[in-house]
């Protein structure tokens, strides 16, 4: 389903944007930004630069369908042009790409239509109604599983049921804001009683984040040839876990504080129509496991309703920023290895009758290789915080230190197509509090 959109010869009079390694003209995803003083309103990364979708009305560059969207992803939250229907999207998509393309006279009003992003702050995209955390990356649950359950490591459910569990909305926080490290309850196994204070073993996990675009009424479940039309855009986000205190608290129910004290997303929105050249047959079962159930099952999503998207995660200590050294990559995976497909996962939370809303955030789980240059998470890298990794520069570490920063990426890479990427997912993490 690619349009004049993908066109890789399309060129925009944006001079940054052509070879730009995240925002060519052939994304365009969509934000929330403001300049010192101003108000948060809505915008499209292109190249080194945010166009402003409000100056963009103001000078009468869209109409029809098109402007009726324009006006839904101006303000300060996109959660209007979340709830349009994906023909919307593409209709107001079609004109923005139109707008910036080499050929259009729009670059007269250079001066009104851009900012420099480097001078831009950008905000959370949306609101986050609700937020479900899937775990729908294989080899993180075996490899989870090997550490607390070797004998049986994967769940008798994992092949049947997209699992996830409810997490916390209000601690989605967009990139670069700092993570404060959390305290809870942990307990050690040489301990004999739990106790209260500063997490000890705090993780990043890598995921594919998913914002959910109409919805559907309560008690109506969406079906699985429906669900794709629900799906606005992606980001990256990173479920920032505290093992330690996850560990003790998730007996015998689940994730509670170890996970609800911070989330943070990339901030710009990659559509779904940006994504079309770089979906990919989800990857076939391996032999013996089960089929998916009916409700789970869409030939079309099976044959193109996986992503091929190299994800990367690059740490930064203070010893290797004092000596101006690059960051370094721990990971390198791909959303190929996730078990289920995001259509499925729709399908699957609304089955019961769930009503989903624009804006509603999906987590995917942590995406992990089989290989070791794949790990998205520490506790899989470190064997649950055995095994000390080397960094580098000869540094250690087994769970994450104060003042590390921690940098998700992704990016799109297929032939016969324009790569694009997603941006940033970055977080610093500092202190507990001392009271």
């Amino acid at each position: 389903m690619t349009d004049a959109t993908h066109d890789p010869a399309r060129l925009s009079w944006v001079a940054s944007a052509n070879g730009h390694a995240e925002f060519p003209i052939q994304n365009l995803p969509f934000g929330v930004f403001s300049i010192a003083g101003d108000r948060p309103r809505g915008g499209v990364a292109i190249g080194d630069a945010v166009f402003d979708i409000g100056a963009a009305l103001e000078l009468g560059l869209f109409s029809g369908t098109a402007r009726d969207a324009a006006e839904a992803a101006a303000g300060p939250a996109l959660n209007p042009l979340l709830a349009l229907p994906a023909s919307a999207r593409r209709a107001l998509r079609q004109r923005l790409s139109d707008i910036l393309s080499v050929d259009s006279d729009a670059r007269g009003n250079a001066s009104r239509l851009l900012h420099d992003a480097a001078a831009c702050t950008l905000h959370l995209p949306a609101n986050v109604g609700d937020y479900t955390d899937f775990f729908a990356g294989i080899h993180h649950a075996r490899k989870g599983g090997q550490i607390s359950r070797p004998e049986n490591p994967l769940m008798p459910n994992y092949k049947y049921v997209p699992v996830a569990y409810h997490s916390r909305a209000s601690s989605v926080r967009p990139s670069g804001e700092d993570v404060r490290r959390p305290k809870g309850q942990r307990k050690l196994p040489s301990e004999a009683t739990p106790t209260f204070g500063a997490c000890r073993n705090l993780d990043y996990e890598l995921e594919l984040g998913v914002w959910i675009g109409a919805g559907n009424r309560q008690d109506e479940p969406i079906p699985i040839g429906e669900a794709a039309e629900r799906i606005a855009g992606f980001c990256l986000l990173n479920d920032w876990s505290a093992r330690d205190i996850q560990s003790w608290e998730s007996q015998p129910l689940g994730p509670f504080l170890g996970k609800s004290f911070r989330t943070t997303v990339s901030p710009w929105i990659v559509t779904a129509e940006a994504l079309e050249p770089f979906r990919i047959a989800q990857p076939a079962r391996p032999d013996g496991d089960p089929p998916p159930l009916p409700h789970l099952l869409d030939a079309a999503d099976q044959a193109h309703g996986a992503y091929d998207i190299d994800c990367d995660v690059f740490l930064s200590t203070p010893a290797m920023r004092a000596a101006n050294a690059e960051p370094y990559r721990m990971c390198r995976s791909n959303t190929r290895e996730l078990y289920w497909t995001v259509v499925q996962m729709v399908a699957h939370h609304a089955s019961n009758g769930c009503n989903l809303r624009p804006g509603d955030l999906f987590g995917s789980g942590t995406i992990s290789a089989t290989d070791a240059g794949g790990i998205g998470c520490l506790l899989e890298m470190t064997f649950g915080g055995r095994d000390a990794i080397t960094l580098g520069n000869g540094e250690t570490r087994r769970y994450l230190e104060d003042d590390d920063v921690v940098v998700l990426q992704a990016h799109c890479r297929r032939p016969g197509a324009v790569p694009i990427g997603f941006g940033e997912c970055r977080g610093r993490i500092v202190p507990a509090t001392a009271a």
